[in-house]
């Protein structure tokens, strides 16, 4: 089974053409070095508007088959930034683990990663994950997380994602 993937932007400027989206890109680009076997993306740009984000991840969840979605943007204090309330309100769980350790590896490198408010959550049978929004913040932060997301994949449920190992190691727990 071939997973899919959501990557949505959450950016005013992106969305209207302003700028490049190349947070987006990024994590696509991240996808393709980690992920070894067949996946397909389904990708948007949205504006920092709640109702969109929450549309566009209950549509690649519920009418795309995303097991996995992944945001960019739209997580600091800014008035404006509400993806981890979009994500919380189509979520049927909440896996704060996630933000905590993006938070943990984010302090590494700066002291203005606790105004960060990353998540991730599950909705039905696919992981959302919530990124900051700058292309180097995204590696950090992805690289420090990916390890666990093939095997919650695989609690939903979902695909087996095959890592490339030389890149990127997941973690599963061995069998007996």
């Amino acid at each position: 089974m071939t997973a899919r993937i959501g990557i949505v932007n959450v950016s005013d400027r992106a969305s209207q053409g302003i700028y490049e989206d190349t947070p987006g890109k990024a994590i696509v680009e991240l996808l393709h070095e980690y992920i070894r076997s067949p996946w397909e993306k389904e990708y948007a740009v949205v504006p920092d508007e709640q109702d969109q984000i929450e549309q566009t991840l209950i549509d690649m969840a519920d009418n795309r088959g995303c097991c996995l979605i992944i945001t960019s943007g739209g997580t600091g204090p800014a008035v404006r930034d509400v993806t981890p309330e979009a994500t919380e309100a189509v979520c049927t769980r909440m896996m704060p683990g996630f933000g905590e350790l993006m938070r943990a590896t984010s302090l590494k490198y700066v002291p203005t990663a606790i105004l960060s408010r990353q998540t991730a959550g599950i909705r039905n049978k696919t992981l959302i994950v919530n990124l900051p929004g700058r292309p180097k913040a995204i590696r950090q932060c992805l690289e420090a997380v990916f390890p666990a997301i093939p095997y919650c994949i695989d609690l939903l449920e979902g695909p087996f994602i095959e890592c490339n190992e030389g890149v990127m190691k997941p973690f599963r727990p061995q069998t007996i």
